[in-house]
């Protein structure tokens, strides 16, 4: 089975020694992904909904790399730095995977690698055959 890495080319990945996504076979793993821009700087510093947007841009930039699409997700990870803004989040995840409907969780953690990450997003994606 060929192993596929694709990278988004954040600094953090030689660092760590990982890939933003890795597809072996028809299965994609994405990373905890966040809302860093191009320019490696964070999107919606202070905003968890416009982060969630950003992430999710981001996880389909990874996606697409690999061959595959948001409607090809069957599992995603939420991670965030304040519960409460649980329902921010939601709501943007909703507005890219209502119809999709994976599996998912939502978390809080204490910190992500920034402090100004409020939001980290981890999927699985499976392509079909045809």
């Amino acid at each position: 089975m060929t192993r596929q890495n694709i990278s988004s080319g954040a600094p953090w990945e030689p660092i760590v020694g990982y890939s933003r996504a890795v597809r072996m076979g028809n299965a994609i793993s994405v990373s905890g992904t966040t809302a860093t821009g191009p320019d490696g700087k964070i999107i919606g510093v202070g905003d968890a909904y416009a982060q969630a947007v950003q992430t999710i841009k981001n996880i389909e930039a990874a996606l697409i790399k690999a061959g595959a699409g948001l409607k090809d997700v069957v599992r995603t990870r939420i991670f965030v730095t304040n519960i409460a803004e649980w329902e921010k989040v939601g709501r943007a995840h909703a507005e890219f995977f209502g119809a999709i409907r994976p599996a998912t969780s939502m978390v809080e953690v204490s910190k992500l690698i920034s402090p100004e990450m409020l939001v980290e997003i981890e999927a699985e994606a499976v392509v079909g055959d045809s």
